[in-house]
Order: structure tokens, then C-alpha cells, then sequence
């Protein structure tokens, strides 16, 4: 325990586990008594109750109508100007607002005003050598092929179903009326009609979907389906049901050519196929780059963290949760509180934010690294440049503080990770295009 004393207050530091600090403050009566009569001396002349002119209000009248709120006002502002000055002379850095308890009176000390403030401090950060941290740069590149599999997902995107008579096969689609039961008894949701179900897609249990493949038109089917004993549905889960299935008609799928009116329905400035393969590899090179920005940026982060072992403040970790919360909750559009996804799906990332923010804000400060005005114009262009009228986005982006905000705040991030590839044991891994979209 650290004591601190003066004629106005005293101070004492506990500190507890962790990152949690605990004050005790005491300020002599005298001064707090001393401040409520000067303030209800100001009350007092332009106060007015009926019956009294004003000014002209006894002191004990004051007193007896206005005593208890300005003694609150007053202790109110003892414990703010108080605790603002224990923290600086003890060089204390809360990382968040205190819980404020007020102490009783005892019968060693009936002189004073005394409280407890509670708060977690910001960890001291003393980061590891960075050359040897070691980070694992994904490296990818487009080849012909990925770019005709990609055209085969957009021929799967167009395509048409037309009804046919055979048994069912792989990738057709079976329309079905169906009736399940466990034991003999039917039960809730094991009924459908007219479903539509794509076989071999996984879209039903195996014994379900195993019982389409050959089925044709106008058979009825039993399919045998065993329940997985984790399924979400608990009355289910580990159960065997017996389905009826009637196959009311198969589907198969007829892909569209590949010419000028499929280039144009995906928007082809030019109207023609011969120019689809090169807008189709230009949009998977802009999504590609992208998402090899963010895993590079995640992977470095990675390195950061493991070599610097850090304890976080709670406090700044369930801001995070909160916010994570949120922005979940506008994406969901929930606005009943009540129907927010819970905060423990969000405890993890919680406080990977908080650590990375500490430790990206120690190596600003250690290795004076300044935001790049240049790097964050081009990004301002990059985003605008998706825009019909990219110079008036680009305006709408320079002119909104909040934007521009998030704008330097990943340019910076960007610039630290550019800064720890540059000083770490950074090595390149080349992986196929299939291998890191689909990781």
C-alpha cells in the first residue's frame, strides 16, 4: 500500500490482482462543510420562496430547502477533483471510468469524507525484438483455370431446371411430399410437401438423401434416418425416424452457353464473352488482393501477439464485446436488446482487439511511426473508385470526419504491418488460388 498525504486530503493505493488499482481518499469535513455553507451563501440571494423576499432568505431556511442537494453537489465534486488529482500525483493511467464506493464513518476517523475508487490501469507494455517474430506471407496468383471455374460458378448461377423421366442422380433436384416417424409416431417437422431438395447436396440427413438417389418420378421411398446426437432439435437428437418419401418429380440442371447474352447479364461493359474472362479474373484479382491484405495483416498481428504475452483491462474488453454486439445487432436488424446474440460468442475477438490495439499503439509510439498522408489519399481513391462518379465520392469521403477516421485508422494499421513484414522473419507461402479462397 502507497500512502499520500497533504493538508487537503489523503490518499492511500491498494493494488490488487491483475491490472485492478484501488484508492482510498479522505478529505477533512472542515473543507467539505466549509464549501456547502459558501454555496448556500450564494444560493441564498437569488433563491425565491414564497413568502420571503430574495437575499433576504434566513441561512437556516437555505439550509433546511437546499442543504441536501448542494451537499450532494459538493461531495459530488470532491470525489471528481479529488480522484483526478490522486491519479496524477500517483501517475496512474485508468483504462476505464471508477467504481466509486463511499465509506462509512468510523470510530477512529470521524473527520472525514472518505471513499473507495476501483478501476482497472493500462498494462505496461515492453515489446519483444521484432526480428524475431515470425510470419507466414500467403502468396497467391490466378491461373486460367481458376478463372473457367469461376465461369462454371456463374454458369451454375443462370442455370434452369427441367423436368425429366429417370431416376434421380447426383446434382438433379427431386421435388417430394414426405412423412417421417419415431416409433410409429409422427412428430413435429417431419412432414413436408412440394420440398425441393438438390441431391448429394447435403441439404437433409444421409439416410434422407441417400433414399433420392436413383428414385424416380411418381416412386415412393423409405429412408431410414439416424438423428446425429448433437442435433440442435434435443427430442431428436440420437433418434431413428422412418421416412416416407414420394418422388413427385426430378429436376436436372441445364447450364447456359456461354456467349454474348451470358456475358452480358453479368454486366459486361463490352457486351462480349471474349471479354468475360477478363472481367471475371479483374473482379476475383480485387476480391484476391483483398482478402490477401487481411490475412497478411491477421497473420502479423498473430506474430505480435504471441510473442508479447499481454493482460488486458476487462473494462476495455467489454466495450469491445459491446460494440461487437451492436454492429451485429444493426447487420441482423434487431432492435430489441433482449434478442442480442450473446456476449460470449464475442469474448475471444474481444480481446484480441483490445491486445492488438495496445500493442500496435506501443509500436507507434516506440518506432514514431506517422500516418502516411499519401497512402491515405490513395485509399480514399480506391474506395471511391467503384462509384459511378468516383471524384465526387472520393469528395464525400475527404469531407466527413467520421469516414476520413476509419480511412487512416486501417491506413495506419496497414503502414504497421508493412513496418513488422520489414523487420520480422516474414516468409513467403505459395498456396493455390482454390486453396486460400476456400481456407
Amino acid at each position: 500500500m502507497n500512502v499520500a498525504t497533504s493538508k487537503d486530503y489523503e490518499v492511500s493505493v491498494d493494488k490488487a490482482a491483475g491490472l485492478e488499482r484501488s484508492l482510498t481518499i479522505r478529505v477533512p469535513n472542515v473543507a467539505i462543510e466549509r464549501e456547502i455553507a459558501a454555496r448556500l451563501v450564494k444560493v441564498g440571494r437569488t433563491a425565491k420562496l414564497k413568502g420571503f423576499r430574495p437575499g433576504k432568505i434566513p441561512e437556516k431556511v437555505v439550509r433546511q430547502y437546499y442543504g441536501g442537494q448542494v451537499r450532494e453537489e459538493v461531495l459530488s465534486d470532491v470525489v471528481r477533483t479529488s480522484y483526478s488529482r490522486a491519479i496524477a500525483e500517483q501517475k496512474l493511467n485508468p483504462a476505464g471510468g471508477p467504481r466509486i464506493e463511499p465509506l462509512p464513518d468510523t470510530a477512529s476517523d470521524t473527520e472525514h469524507f472518505s471513499y473507495r475508487a476501483t478501476f482497472e490501469v493500462y498494462p505496461e507494455v515492453a515489446l519483444r525484438p521484432l526480428d524475431n517474430l515470425e510470419i507466414e506471407v500467403p502468396r497467391v496468383a490466378i491461373e486460367d483455370a481458376d478463372v473457367d471455374a469461376m465461369i462454371q460458378k456463374l454458369r451454375v448461377q443462370r442455370a434452369t431446371w427441367h423436368a425429366v423421366e429417370r431416376p434421380a442422380a447426383a446434382n438433379d433436384r427431386a421435388v417430394v411430399t414426405f412423412e417421417g416417424k419415431i416409433d410409429g409416431e409422427a412428430f413435429q417437422g417431419g412432414q413436408g410437401k412440394d420440398v425441393t431438395i438438390t441431391v448429394g447436396a447435403g441439404q437433409v440427413l444421409e439416410g434422407f438423401d441417400r433414399a433420392l438417389h436413383g428414385a424416380a418420378p411418381g416412386e415412393t421411398k423409405t429412408a431410414s434416418v439416424a438423428f446425429p446426437k448433437d442435433y440442435p432439435t434435443q427430442n431428436l437428437a440420437g433418434k431413428t425416424a422412418e421416412f416416407q418419401i414420394q418422388v413427385q418429380r426430378v429436376e436436372e440442371q441445364v447450364l447456359p452457353d456461354i456467349d454474348d447474352a451470358f456475358a452480358a447479364s453479368f454486366g459486361v461493359s463490352t457486351g462480349r464473352v471474349d471479354d468475360l474472362a477478363s472481367e471475371v479474373r479483374a473482379n476475383m484479382q480485387r476480391e484476391l488482393t483483398e482478402r490477401l491484405k487481411n490475412e497478411t495483416k491477421t497473420r502479423a498481428f498473430d506474430a505480435l501477439i504471441r510473442a508479447n504475452q499481454l493482460a488486458v483491462p476487462r473494462t476495455l474488453v467489454e466495450q469491445e464485446i459491446q460494440s461487437l454486439q451492436a454492429d451485429t445487432m444493426r447487420q441482423m436488424g434487431i432492435t430489441d436488446p433482449s434478442q442480442a446474440p450473446g456476449r460470449e460468442r464475442f469474448q475471444s475477438l474481444g480481446e484480441r482487439r483490445v491486445t492488438v490495439g495496445l500493442l500496435v499503439q506501443e509500436l507507434l509510439k516506440e518506432h514514431k511511426i506517422k500516418l502516411d498522408p499519401t497512402r491515405v489519399e490513395r485509399r480514399v481513391l480506391e474506395l471511391s473508385a467503384p462509384y459511378e462518379k468516383p471524384g465526387e465520392a472520393a469528395q464525400f469521403y475527404r469531407s466527413n470526419r467520421g469516414m476520413m477516421a476509419q480511412v487512416e485508422a486501417t491506413v495506419l494499421e496497414d503502414q504497421v504491418v508493412d513496418f513488422l513484414l520489414e523487420r520480422s522473419k516474414a516468409k513467403d507461402k505459395t498456396l493455390s488460388f482454390k486453396e486460400f479462397m476456400g481456407a
